[in-house]
């Protein structure tokens, strides 16, 4: 496996860029923006699988079940941040969309000799998880091959739980180990080998993809906005208010007051005000809808 490294599109040198030190640096900018551009348009030919993804993970929800990214180095920690962010965005519990990184937290700063090449490792940290067939995981890897990601995507479809595998480089090693595959290649990178550039940026977009159209599908968002963030700072409290001002077209001040009245809960505030009712029967009507806005009304 080794040996087949350098076949890799992402492993191979860029044609475009074999004088990179050369260049002045407004210039090898330009390049490096160039090249970026080309991703959003290679992970287009690749969106009906990613939308397959999503629609599993929707059910993983509704299940009960969780979101899981696997991933070694960048790739680790770009499914890491995804699922961060997943908290206060759409008011979730760091339980139900999990980043594992191999070498554990600690390899989110600095590398974690060996960890990457265990596919025993993957197995231990999802057991940890207690990995169930109502789950969703999707095993990262720019390359394509890693056995972390392997071992843990092997593991999975041996609990029964959903499988998709994310990587760089068409017909990777990782594809083979899951139900569905996102092969989305991104070529050669502006500085040989370094897959924290197209190959990271391409990863960040896919998996922003598949954690925003799930958190959708179970009722997240309404409209275009989303009402389940958790108001835990100012900044996310002006925002509050402003989503519900926005919604349902009152002016701020309405919008301030219905933010206290609602204790600080932006889908019932807009219940409140768009159906007329009060505090608690706002709260039953989203309960009823299963936390969607527009089936509440």
């Amino acid at each position: 496996m080794v040996a087949m490294l350098h076949k890799l599109a992402t492993e191979r040198r860029n044609e475009r860029t074999m004088h990179l030190d050369e260049l002045s640096v407004e210039t090898l900018l330009t390049v490096m923006n160039e090249e970026d551009e080309r991703v959003p348009h290679v992970i287009k030919e690749e969106v009906p699988v990613i939308a397959r993804v999503a629609e599993r993970a929707i059910a993983s929800f509704k299940q009960g079940g969780r979101l899981i990214y696997l991933g070694a180095g960048t790739s680790g920690r770009l499914g890491i941040l995804d699922a961060a962010e997943c908290v206060p965005t759409f008011g979730v519990s760091p339980d139900m969309v999990v980043g594992l990184i191999a070498g554990g937290e600690r390899a989110l700063i600095k590398a974690v000799e060996g960890a990457e090449d265990s596919k025993d490792l993957a197995v231990n940290d999802l057991k940890a998880l207690h990995l169930t067939e109502r789950d969703t995981v999707v095993g990262i890897a720019a390359s394509g091959r890693t056995p972390y990601v392997i071992g843990g995507l092997d593991y999975a479809r041996e609990v029964g739980a959903t499988t998709a595998a994310l990587s760089c480089n068409k017909g990777s090693k990782i594809s083979e180990h899951a139900e569905f595959k996102i092969e989305v290649e991104t070529g050669p990178e502006v500085l040989t080998g370094s897959t924290r550039l197209k190959a990271g940026t391409a990863q960040k977009l896919v998996l922003n993809m598949i954690s925003t159209a799930s958190m959708i599908g179970i009722g997240k968002v309404y409209q275009n906005l989303m009402v389940d963030v958790q108001p835990t700072n100012e900044k996310l409290e002006i925002r509050a208010k402003r989503m519900i001002a926005e919604a349902t077209g009152v002016d701020e001040q309405t919008a301030a007051r219905y933010f206290d009245s609602s204790n600080g809960h932006v889908k019932t505030a807009i219940v409140m005000i768009l159906a007329d009712v009060p505090y608690a029967e706002a709260v039953e009507r989203l309960e009823r809808a299963n936390g969607f806005v527009r089936d509440a009304l």
